[in-house]
């Protein structure tokens, strides 16, 4: 865990008691995340898998979902951590572009229960990402 500070170790270890509560029966991929708001509250989130595969929902996501429905939309960083020895898990392009919606300067720390980590951040894992920017207000909401 080369270039990550404490307050970047501290997060991977909130993710990794999210991980705790995976809930991954299908693929037995197992991931916790936990993102930190601006004002240094902590959300934990972890896999939820369904049956019906695309209503599952991401660790990433989970976490940031429930930090804004209660409220917050400042986002510092974000860990996640897999249950793996073998390499690191990213996040998928859904989460990527959830993230980019926030705050695309946030630290993102991808780690595995083996004690691998590494750092990025939002705007690396998602170059050139849509933006509300590029939405037609006016078409959106005529006036």
């Amino acid at each position: 865990m080369g270039d990550l500070n404490q307050s970047d170790k501290e997060l991977i270890a909130e993710a990794s008691e999210a991980l705790k509560n995976a809930y991954a029966p299908y693929s037995k991929f197992r991931v916790g995340a936990a993102v930190k708001t601006d004002g240094g509250t902590v959300y934990r989130g972890c896999n939820v898998e369904n049956s019906s595969y695309g209503l599952t929902n991401c660790a990433e996501r989970t976490a940031i979902f429930k930090a804004v429905s209660d409220g917050e939309r400042e986002f510092d960083s974000l860990a996640i951590v897999v249950e793996s020895a073998d390499g690191l898990g990213t996040p998928c392009g859904s989460c990527r572009q959830v993230l980019s919606e926030f705050n695309l300067s946030m630290d993102v720390i991808m780690a595995n229960t083996a004690g691998e980590a590494e750092k990025m951040s939002a705007a690396e894992l998602l170059p050139k990402s849509f933006a509300a920017e590029q939405l037609d207000q006016e078409k959106i909401n005529p006036k």
